[in-house]
């Protein structure tokens, strides 16, 4: 029995700003930021958005009513949880009208919140295979103004329905795994930016990467020619290209060229949005089989998930009959060029108007908010969501 992705679903706000931009204001080189990151837009996150209505938007675009009787598994990948104790996938079960009998909860482990819930969610459908399960990966990357991570910045959600024969996408073999216990990057609570050691996380990076892509062809049996594809976690893009890098020299010159073209593609909604943290890898596998020109049925991509502190995970998926979907390429292609693009002092404006951490009573502006879901207000110790 086949299990794996059956449906994704994908959301960002309306807004961004250009890495050109930015860099002017900033007086850098517009070159370090395009070239030296790899990033060309960054999507900036208004206050009536946090990761539950994010995630409500991009599970509204795929789950239809015999998904809402099937699901009843939801899990919450995040490390922008919106309260320390209840689980931003209650807040989504009830926006989307799931169903009650579920078992829904929040994961957190930095990028890799999303995998562990992937993982779970295979587990659990090959033990009940007429069941489906509900996952999220939605983040809101913040590390300041004026900070060397600033360029590094963007948000948004990815949503996965993971099934039985599903239409995308079906695990292949056994992860590997590796943890450790490393600071390189952690958010205390009394913070809604992030502290980072930008070196030091890429280089672990890099050797989390190896350490479990070789783990998991010794495994099963693979090399790098068996692969179509490779997928990374994108904070930014160029240190998938690191990752990358660090096993071409394994393949013959013609494989590096394939494999190199692929990741061309698989980046192209990273580089336009920024980093979605626990959502980032399947933002990129997404932009893979969306914008690929020569993938197949039956092609093995390989998927690298890292998180901070650290979690590092490599596994293989085989590509299914529908991978290609026109309407999610379109419907992703509008709500990317219907952005409306923000002078850097706009975007300071929202940065600062960010919702802080302690009690206040506050209607927000949601009627300048044109997404589906939205946070209204703050009161009494509680957030306020709405739809239209």
């Amino acid at each position: 029995m086949k299990v794996g992705i059956d449906k994704i679903g994908f959301y960002s706000p309306n807004k961004y700003i250009d890495m050109v931009d930015l860099a002017n204001a900033r007086n850098e080189d517009p070159n370090k930021y395009l070239i030296g990151i790899g990033q060309k837009k960054q999507a900036v996150i208004p206050n009536t958005q946090d990761v539950v209505t994010m995630a409500a938007n991009a599970s509204q675009k795929i789950i239809n009513e015999d998904d809402k009787k099937s699901i009843d598994l939801i899990i919450f990948g995040t490390e922008t949880g919106v309260d320390n104790s209840k689980s931003a996938a209650i807040y989504l079960q009830n926006l989307l009208n799931l169903n009650a009998s579920a078992r829904a909860f929040e994961i957190k482990q930095a990028c890799y919140g999303a995998t562990a819930g992937l993982q779970m969610a295979k587990e659990y459908v090959t033990n009940h295979p007429d069941k489906k399960a509900l996952v999220i990966g939605a983040d809101i990357a913040r590390y300041g103004l004026n900070t060397p991570g600033e360029v590094t910045q963007g948000g948004g959600a990815i949503s996965m329905i993971v099934s039985s024969d599903p239409s995308i996408a079906s695990f292949d073999g056994e992860s590997a795994f590796h943890s450790d216990d490393i600071m390189d990057f952690w958010r205390p609570l009394y913070r809604t930016e992030a502290v980072v050691d930008g070196h030091y996380s890429n280089n672990v990076y890099v050797d989390f990467f190896k350490n479990t892509w070789d783990k998991y062809n010794q495994m099963n049996g693979l090399s790098i020619n068996d692969y179509k594809a490779i997928t990374f976690h994108l904070p930014y893009v160029k240190m998938g290209i690191k990752g990358l890098r660090a096993v071409l020299p394994e393949a013959s010159e013609l494989k590096q060229e394939e494999l190199k073209n692929e990741f061309n593609v698989s980046k192209i909604y990273s580089e336009n949005i920024g980093n979605l943290y626990t959502g980032s890898l399947y933002l990129s596998f997404l932009s893979l089989i969306n914008n690929s020109n020569d993938l197949k049925t039956g092609d093995r991509i390989g998927l690298f998930s890292y998180g901070s502190g650290a979690q590092g995970e490599f596994f293989s998926m085989k590509l299914e009959r529908s991978f290609k979907n026109n309407y999610s390429i379109e419907e992703i292609d509008s709500m990317m060029n219907s952005r409306k693009k923000l002078t850097i002092s706009e975007y300071e404006t929202i940065f600062n108007q960010w919702l802080p951490i302690k009690n206040i009573n506050m209607e927000l502006d949601w009627k300048s908010d044109d997404a589906e879901f939205f946070l209204k207000e703050l009161k009494d110790n509680q957030r306020i969501y709405d739809h239209k």
